[in-house]
């Protein structure tokens, strides 16, 4: 589930909350599920992983990470990233193209403290993407972080990242493949609206 807080009334962001409402009713598995690909401009190179997208407040979309994982590495080096979502239930497709920036602190020790235990124990416990000798070790130092004595304390590694969407494109997949796509691109603060060939 993704949480909408006082959503911006721009087009954009009303149409992808109509399509999550409707990908919600048609009981849609892994809807906060976002791929995010980002460009490192240090090493040259490429990537994309799945995150989860908690919230959508304004005109910003926020999911969270370890601050010292590959994917914060890129966000440093080159803050334009590309977000692409999938709703198989009702065979639409949203991209975005959008500016990244951390989270406050403030932000993410209110998110930590109203997390599950087990959540925070995973977060503390791991060095995300980092190579270990074994699975056993991940699960031991899971347990271990498990009996730490302030489980609700955020870490300065861990935090959010909320992105603003300067293009969204909707595609709407039919059988025929006469598929509807429509974009919406801000520029000087309007939001130009394009119906695009499929």
């Amino acid at each position: 589930m993704i949480q909408f807080n006082n959503l911006n009334q721009e087009m954009p962001y009303l149409v992808f909350k109509e399509r999550y409402n409707e990908s919600l009713n048609a009981k849609q598995k892994n809807i906060e599920a976002i791929s995010i690909s980002s460009f490192n401009k240090e090493m040259s190179e490429v990537d994309s992983r799945y995150v989860n997208l908690k919230f959508v407040t304004n005109d910003e979309f926020i999911f969270f990470s370890n601050y010292d994982s590959p994917k914060a590495s890129s966000f440093n080096s080159h803050n334009q990233i590309a977000a692409l979502v999938y709703w198989s239930n009702i065979n639409v497709q949203i991209r975005m193209r959008a500016k990244i920036k951390r989270t406050t602190d403030e932000f993410n020790q209110n998110y930590f403290f109203d997390r599950s235990q087990e959540k925070n124990a995973l977060a503390i416990s791991s060095n995300q993407s980092k190579p270990i000798k074994s699975y056993s070790l991940v699960k031991e130092n899971y347990n271990k972080s498990l009996k730490n004595d302030d489980l609700k304390k955020c870490p300065d590694f861990w935090g959010g990242y909320s992105f603003t969407p300067y293009y969204f494109e909707f595609w709407e997949g039919h059988e025929s493949r006469l598929n509807k796509r429509e974009a919406y691109e801000k520029s000087d603060d309007i939001w130009k609206h394009l119906i695009l060939q499929p």
